[in-house]
């Protein structure tokens, strides 16, 4: 083990930035920071409220909802399936879904008048990993694809369950043919249904016994028992001009009750060690502690650009929706990965992989410097503040060996 190798002086200047900038200025209610390095928690950082309303501080064991930084972790998942050669990756995903057989390429019209086109190939397992299937997200907002979507209720919790998440999905044609682009979707939702059609397990029970339960990972879940509800944060949405408003509070939210649609692509919640021991496990090349969840080559394959002819996403995306920059940054299976730190004018190490989630809250691991980064907040939408790239510039300034 070696040190951790930062200036105490400069990660003070860090958590006073945060401070500063984002608390005293009531951008975010609160924030949690760690930083893990050589072996070492060296930094751990909670700044302001968990719950502005009755002015609880944010405590090391705060729960989070992660939204989106659920996506790796169901993505890891699904790769442990593999591993046990229960299904490749160039598998069609109709020979688990048979309703996704018929999927369409969306050429105009509107929900219930569409005129389609054949893709030139069906859905592959990769593409949902990849995010290259062709499915999108309602809240982007920009075609007649994700009007449908926000229409039927597509990642609104409309559905009673995954099965029929999936049937409702497949009757909305694809933004374009599976492999020639990315865009950022639904698909991990998808790759959660396939685990449980694959394992014959409820994606809770799945993700309780081959990740949650060998790491340690104790708080992790789909919903926050009443026992703990008292450490789950309170949510909150930017308004210009004011104090962000609360939208989800830890009493009468959406996450005190088990939901009946287990969402793969943004339902957990966490804490701060709980992500980190998940972001270690990836350090340690799938191992944390004995206890191996992946072997070193799947994690490799994972860590691989898989976007087409390797590029970035800036030359592949369809959309303009990421949880990171798009210049000098491809994407693997279920993470994005740093092609290029120049290119992508931010601080970082060439195969850097990351997230982050709606509520702004952020995650890198590096494995070049044996580090990884979680920053938790609740502040929904991710894009309000410029802070993860800021985070970036602040924590490596601050490396000192």
């Amino acid at each position: 083990m070696g040190t951790f190798g930062f200036s105490t002086d400069k990660l003070k200047k860090l958590e006073s930035y945060l401070q500063e900038n984002y608390i005293n200025t009531n951008r975010y209610v609160g924030t949690l920071t760690g930083i893990y390095r050589n072996g070492q928690l060296g930094f751990i950082s909670p700044l302001g409220l968990m719950d502005r309303e009755s002015r609880k501080p944010v405590e090391r064991d705060t729960i989070f909802r992660i939204y989106s930084m659920t996506k790796p972790i169901t993505s890891v998942a699904l790769m442990s399936l593999y591993e046990k050669g229960l299904f490749q990756l160039d598998d069609p995903v109709s020979e688990y879904i048979p309703s996704f057989k018929d999927l369409k390429i969306y050429e105009e019209g509107i929900l219930g008048s569409y005129k389609t086109n054949y893709p030139d190939r069906e859905m592959t397992i990769i593409d949902l990993l990849s995010h290259q299937s062709g499915l999108t997200y309602g809240f982007m907002e920009r075609t007649n694809v994700d009007a449908a979507y926000r229409e039927l209720g597509i990642e609104k919790e409309s559905q009673e369950n995954l099965e029929e998440f999936v049937d409702v999905l497949s009757t909305i044609p694809l933004e374009f043919s599976p492999g020639t682009a990315w865009n950022y979707s639904v698909s991990t939702d998808v790759c959660g249904y396939l685990i449980e059609v694959i394992s014959g397990k409820p994606l809770d029970s799945f993700l309780e016994e081959e990740i949650f339960q060998p790491l340690g990972m104790l708080d992790t879940g789909f919903y926050v028992p009443s026992i703990k509800t008292q450490r789950l944060s309170s949510n909150y949405e930017y308004r210009e001009g004011k104090e962000p408003i609360l939208i989800d509070d830890a009493h009468s939210g959406s996450y005190i009750n088990p939901p009946t649609l287990l969402s793969g692509g943004g339902g957990l919640v966490s804490t701060l060690d709980d992500y980190m021991a998940f972001c270690k496990m990836i350090l340690g090349r799938g191992s944390l502690e004995g206890h191996r969840i992946l072997s070193r080559k799947t994690l490799d394959l994972m860590s691989s650009n898989h976007l087409t002819n390797g590029e970035d996403l800036r030359s592949c995306a369809y959309g303009r929706w990421s949880e990171t920059s798009y210049t000098g940054v491809g994407f693997g299976l279920g993470f994005s990965v740093l092609l290029d730190p120049a290119a992508s004018q931010v601080s970082g190490s060439k195969g850097e992989l990351a997230w982050g989630g709606a509520a702004s809250t952020a995650f890198w691991i590096d494995p070049l410097e044996d580090m990884a980064v979680v920053f938790l907040t609740q502040l929904i939408p991710s894009s309000t503040y410029n802070v993860r790239r800021e985070l970036r510039s602040l924590v490596y300034s601050a490396l000192s060996d």
